[in-house]
């Protein structure tokens, strides 16, 4: 009969007793020794073989799979990122390309609009053309247009904002100056700006005498002292130059040297003075 006690983290003791049948029982240390000996080997066999086992089951940390699977990812995130800056320098390129479209439509924008008032500025010209020839129940190409080209004024008239004048050196009445003026498709002059009063100042001179001037397109309409200009509009801006009132003042002259600001004069209308004519030009002026 074997009896074996094996307690567990704890050396472990192995008692062999030997039989035999019909005879004593001897004990033989020696034979016991050796047997625990034996069962104590294979004992710490037994234990060793769980750590191996274990150790196996660990295995190597990187295998060739994981280095496929590593390589892989690696890819996979090198081709994510490649597609996204591809996508954000496709849509950098998009959106300059959009920018430079739309700078370009807005100088297409800007030079139609230029054009646009161009043409709109000859249509306006050809109007007034039109207007000027029919003015003329036989218009003188010839002298207008010399050499079939158009003056926008005849010799010896001076443009001015798209009108033409002549100051005239000879002497008449105001009705007389009116009547030549009316000759050359024009009438006295009528003067409604700053700008044109200056220009009238600067072209006219003194002669015979401080009372005579250049008679102007106003006339008083009646003895209410109501004044009116050839083209039937009213006197708002004037330059009158203070006088003493008196009777059959009618007409109005501009006297070259009084202050330019007030140098118009009531006149009687029988008076011979020098006058200023006034027309369209035949090409206005931009």
């Amino acid at each position: 009969m074997i009896n074996l006690l094996i307690m567990e983290e704890e050396p472990h003791y192995v008692t062999v007793i030997f039989k035999t049948n019909g005879g004593p029982t001897q004990e033989e240390p020696n034979k016991e020794e050796i047997i625990y000996d034996e069962v104590k080997t294979e004992e710490l066999a037994w234990d060793t073989q769980p750590l191996q086992t274990e150790n196996k089951k660990k295995g190597p940390l990187c295998t060739p799979l994981t280095l496929v699977l590593g390589v892989i990812c690696v890819i996979l995130v090198s081709a994510v990122v490649a597609l996204i800056i591809h996508f954000k320098h496709q849509q950098s390129g998009e959106n300059f390309r959009r920018s430079v479209q739309l700078l370009q439509l807005q100088a297409e924008k800007k030079a139609l609009w230029r054009r646009t008032e161009e043409l709109a500025g000859q249509r306006d010209r050809l109007n007034w053309t039109i207007r000027v020839i029919l003015q003329y129940d036989d218009f003188p190409v010839k002298t207008h247009c010399p050499h079939k080209v158009c003056k926008p004024c005849l010799d010896n008239w001076l443009l001015f904002q798209s009108y033409c004048y002549l100051f005239s050196k000879q002497w008449r009445y105001w009705q007389g100056s009116r009547d030549h003026c009316k000759e050359n498709q024009a009438d006295l002059v009528v003067i409604d700006s700053q700008e044109e009063q200056e220009f009238i100042n600067n072209h006219t001179e003194e002669y015979y005498d401080r009372e005579h001037g250049y008679w102007i397109g106003l006339k008083k309409k009646n003895t209410e002292e109501t004044w009116t200009w050839v083209d039937g509009s009213n006197s708002n801006v004037t330059y009158w130059k203070t006088q003493e009132a008196k009777n059959n003042l009618n007409c109005a002259l501009s006297l070259p040297g009084a202050d330019p600001q007030a140098n118009w004069q009531k006149m009687v209308c029988d008076f011979r003075n020098r006058w200023i004519c006034e027309r369209r030009a035949l090409i206005k002026s931009d």
